[in-house]
């Protein structure tokens, strides 16, 4: 999907390579994204965002892990080497918005994948409900306002309405 003339996948590229992450994608179906130039990896069990999650974390080369859904087109690097930074001592840092949680959008370390697996396998398949129990770090408040200035920063464009919201100039 194109937002302002670039894809929400551009910019996030983008944005994940200005903090020296080389991106991959979980997705149920890789075809659709083979000649993208990142890693493609398949998700390792079905069970929607929560799969993909899970996904991520398994297959981890690193401690920790920058997640970001493919909806999120104005996501930026200074908030994602935020993220980056509060990860010591923590399961996850997660941003925070209202009494809402966004899991994922969120800087995990990698043992969290038992947990999600464990979650998966009683069929509770909530990203946000499988995360309890875990020591989880939230990005809020002022914290997370110094990076959302027009509060678009954690828009997801599921919806036509998102679209528009998104960007004012697109013609549905």
């Amino acid at each position: 999907m194109t937002v302002a003339g670039r894809t929400i996948l551009a910019r996030q590229v983008e944005a994940l390579a200005a903090v020296g992450v080389r991106p991959s994608l979980v997705a149920p179906d890789p075809t659709p994204f083979v000649g993208t130039g990142l890693l493609v990896v398949p998700d390792a069990v079905a069970a929607g965002a929560l799969g993909a999650l899970f996904t991520a974390l398994h297959h981890a080369a690193t401690p920790h892990v920058l997640v970001l859904a493919g909806d999120l087109p104005f996501v930026t690097a200074p908030f994602l080497a935020y993220l980056a930074e509060q990860r010591h001592g923590h399961d996850a840092v997660v941003p925070r918005t209202g009494d809402r949680w966004q899991p994922l959008c969120a800087m995990y370390h990698r043992r969290v994948a038992e947990h999600l697996h464990r979650a998966i396998a009683a069929g509770n398949w909530r990203v946000v409900d499988a995360l309890a129990g875990l020591d989880l770090h939230p990005v809020a408040g002022a914290d997370l306002a110094r990076f959302d200035l027009d509060d678009q920063l954690l828009l997801n464009v599921n919806t036509p309405d998102d679209y528009l919201r998104a960007d004012p100039r697109a013609v549905l």
